[in-house]
């Protein structure tokens, strides 16, 4: 039996009862001021200061959370707005996570074709030569990637998820609310998002896992759970990612028909209600970390509840 990168994350899963993944965004506007105060002592108030208040928000979060929650979830667009100060921050992010147990989901949605998705793909999840040395440029083990480009967009990065044990996750029905202008349309009685599941099954049949699934996984939103349980259906190896719960109105009950009869199948993601739970809390802003690991567990607990039902 194969065992794939998604095998990893279940495995995780199965490991820490959790099915969540915490989104790793990070703002200024998020990060508790004395943790930047300390960061522009050192770096002025600068890319390289923003960038050192990033890496020390996400390290505490990482310690606060790797105990309980399977996966971070670093969106790229986040660290990318502070310059190449803020790139080097997502590297060290995800080396950090995994060197505490994490898995990690780089969301970057890339979308190209031929070798230039190849190097996006070696850049995220392969290692690029340098002569004769090999270096691994940023190291997740999953990517996010938008797959309306058609199989020229996906074929170039599966090679590379197979030889380095990595997976990837491709938008099918996102959960932002104009997704429908297109994703809804139909095309020979088919809708655009149910096309593209098929298409996920089909990049992913010769990865399936131990546990049942394939290294292709797909995007559903939570705010869509009619296509969540339409999709489940249709789609019973192929893992979920699952945006929009939490601060976009997804719950609990809308991302359990996301999971399989198992209580797998999906993973929901969270960032602002973890990165912010101090916020919302009104608690001291030095326990930030307290308060999202607080979140976590509360999530957890309450997606678990119609799972248990269910089973």
């Amino acid at each position: 039996m194969v065992v794939m990168s998604l095998d990893r994350l279940i495995e995780k899963i199965i490991q820490t009862k959790n099915p969540t993944v915490a989104g790793l965004d990070p703002k200024l506007d998020f990060i508790p001021s004395f943790i930047k105060e300390a960061a522009y002592a050192k770096h002025g108030k600068s890319l390289e200061g923003a960038a050192e208040a990033l890496l020390q928000f996400n390290i505490g979060l990482i310690d606060a959370l790797c105990d309980i929650v399977p996966a971070v979830k670093p969106q790229a667009a986040y660290y990318e707005m502070y310059g190449w100060q803020g790139v080097r921050v997502l590297q060290q992010t995800i080396a950090y996570a995994r060197q505490k147990g994490m898995f990690v989901i780089t969301d970057g949605k890339r979308n190209d074709i031929g070798t230039t998705m190849e190097a996006y793909a070696i850049a995220h999840l392969g290692e690029v030569a340098v002569e004769d040395l090999s270096f691994e440029p940023f190291g997740g083990d999953a990517l996010t990637v938008n797959g309306y480009l058609g199989s020229d967009g996906i074929k170039p990065l599966l090679d590379i998820c197979k030889g380095k044990d990595k997976g990837i996750f491709v938008l099918v029905k996102t959960s932002n609310p104009s997704s429908g202008e297109l994703q809804d349309k139909l095309i020979e009685g088919k809708s655009v998002y149910e096309i593209m599941g098929e298409h996920c099954k089909q990049w992913g049949e010769d990865s399936i896992g131990k546990h049942g699934y394939s290294g292709v996984g797909a995007v559903v939103g939570a705010t869509y759970p009619a296509q969540l349980k339409e999709l489940r259906a249709k789609l019973p190896h192929t893992f979920f990612l699952v945006p929009g719960y939490g601060a976009q109105g997804g719950g609990a009950a809308d991302v359990a028909p996301a999971f399989d009869a198992n209580g797998l199948g999906a993973i929901v993601n969270s960032s602002r209600a973890i990165m912010c739970a101090y916020k919302k809390e009104g608690c001291d802003e030095r326990e930030y970390a307290a308060a999202a690991r607080r979140e976590a567990i509360r999530m957890r607990d309450e997606l678990n509840a119609p799972l248990a039902k269910s089973n």
